[in-house]
Formats: C-alpha cells, structure tokens, sequence
C-alpha cells in the first residue's frame, strides 16, 4: 500500500533538488544570448529526469524502512513471525526470486514491497493487517507484494517517471523561458536569465511534476490489476485473493506515507491520483478472469 506514492514523492524533490543544484552550479548551458538551445535542454532533461527517478529508486527501500518504522525480522521472536518468514520464503521461491527482507510495522491494514532490485527487496506487512485477516488472506496480500517483485514494478515505474521527468524539466524551461522574456522585453540586459525565469522554474516544476504523477498513477493502477493475478498464480488459487481484497474493503486502509503508497496492497486518496484502482473493479477483475488470464 505504500511504495509508490512514496517514490513518486521522494521523486519530486530529489528532481527539485537536482534542478536547484545545477542552477547554482551554473550548469545551464543550453540558455545562450541566442535563446534556448533546445537539443542541449532536451539533454540536460534527460539526465536531471532519468537521474531523479534513479536515485529516487536506489534510495526506496531506506526511505520507506524510515518512514513506516519498518521492524526487520532478522531473527524470528514468535510463531507469527516465524510463519511470515517462511510464508514470503515460499512464494519468492516460487516466484523465483532472491528471499526479500521481511518487516513488520505499527498500523492499520496495509502491506508494501519496494526496492531497486528483485533480489534484495524489502516485504513489510502492518500489526493490523496481521490481527484483521486469515492466514490464508495475508498469504495472498504477501503473494500480491512478491508478484509486484516479481514482476519488476519498481524499474518499470522509475522508467516511467523517468520519461516524465524528461518532460516536466523540458516544458519548465521552455515556458520558464518565455515567460522571462515577456516580462525583459525592451531591456538591454542580455546577460542571462532573471529572476522570473528561475522562479517560474521552480514553479512549473512543481506544477508539472503533480500533473505527471497522475499519469504515473494511472499506470500503477494498472500494475495492480497484474499484481492481484500474480498472486493468483503464486497461490494456485483465486479465492484468498479476493477474500483478502472483500475484507480490505470493509476495513479502513492503514494510510502509508505519500512516498511509498503506490506498491501497497490498497489504494489512495482521490481518484486521479490513486495509486490503487477500486477494490471493487479489482475484485471483478479476477472473479471475470478465464483460468489462463491469472
């Protein structure tokens, strides 16, 4: 329930940060006296945007540990703990990949996988997801977040949020530019740019990047739908799955923090940038399924 909100978010502010830094670095080589060299921007978009959704993927497993006070099962203290180890043991296996850490956290129902790479992902599940469901309904959460593993969501995202980057930095600059030169026109001052392009920067950045995370969104809701039917497949059977989903949904979702909530196991606030598609829709998807579609 937490991972992508949580990427997208951690995403936004190291592009921020990138774009601020080279500012100050002077590395904007693609504004001349001429005006806007747009094949060295399309560059340095390219660079400060897939950069940012590098970074921010590298990075996702400490800040998600961070920020929902992850407990790692290093050494099982009880039973439960014991059956959670075992239980995300047998579905990587079966899913063929590296054996993902393993964590518990304080909360209301939820359940999250992230990490840059399949083979040393992180697995955690929250006290009230564990104390609300069957074994056989968290079983299936935990199938849900090894299939996200699995399936390579967090590479293919940051790819995603990669392209949009490129675009949010692209386009910034662009109107950032034509807005400094209709507030400079008739000034002999062709030294480089003012103050409103630097702010109108910042701004649109801003700006550009919510609007890009909606698209991000839209693409995670649809990695959802695959995720359920990857549980499905790692079960052998379909029906802990929805059982799982039926009780989400009558639950009050724990609320994971903004930059991990996208590779949870529920969704979002507000539809446009919802992580999660509706448990409903999500339900159906796999009651509607034919045996060789999950």
């Amino acid at each position: 329930m937490k991972r992508i909100l949580l990427f997208v978010m951690t995403n936004l502010a190291v592009v921020l940060v990138l774009g601020v830094v080279a500012s100050l670095l002077g590395v904007n080589r693609f504004l001349t006296p001429n005006g806007l060299n747009l094949g060295m921007l399309l560059g340095f978009a390219l660079v400060i945007g897939f950069g940012g959704a590098i970074i921010s993927l590298l990075i996702s497993k400490p800040i998600a540990k961070w920020s929902a006070g992850v407990h790692i099962i290093k050494e099982a203290q009880n039973a439960d703990e014991a059956w959670i180890v075992e239980t995300v043991r047998k579905l990587s296996v079966a899913a063929n990949i590296g054996m993902p850490e393993v964590g518990i956290f304080e909360g209301d129902p939820n359940a999250f996988a992230t990490g840059a790479f399949k083979n040393s992902a992180l697995v955690a599940v929250s006290t009230g997801l564990l104390q609300g469901m069957t074994r056989d309904e968290i079983e299936a959460v935990i199938g849900h977040e090894i299939a996200h593993i699995a399936n390579g969501d967090m590479v293919t995202m940051a790819l995603i949020q990669g392209v949009m980057n490129t675009f949010v930095v692209f386009l910034s600059r662009v109107i950032a530019y034509a807005v400094d030169s209709f507030f400079r026109r008739g000034s002999d001052n062709n030294s480089g740019p003012g103050m409103a392009y630097y702010i109108s920067t910042i701004v649109l950045d801003i700006a550009l990047g919510f609007a890009a995370a909606i698209v991000v969104a839209w693409f995670s809701r649809q990695r959802e739908f695959r995720a359920d039917a990857g549980s499905v497949r790692l079960l052998g059977r379909k029906q802990p799955m929805v059982n799982a989903l039926a009780r989400l949904g009558g639950m009050v979702p724990g609320e994971l923090p903004k930059t991990i909530q996208a590779m949870g196991i529920a969704g979002g606030i507000g539809k446009l940038f919802s992580t999660h598609p509706p448990i409903e829709e999500r339900i159906a998807a796999l009651q509607n399924a034919q045996p060789g579609q999950v």
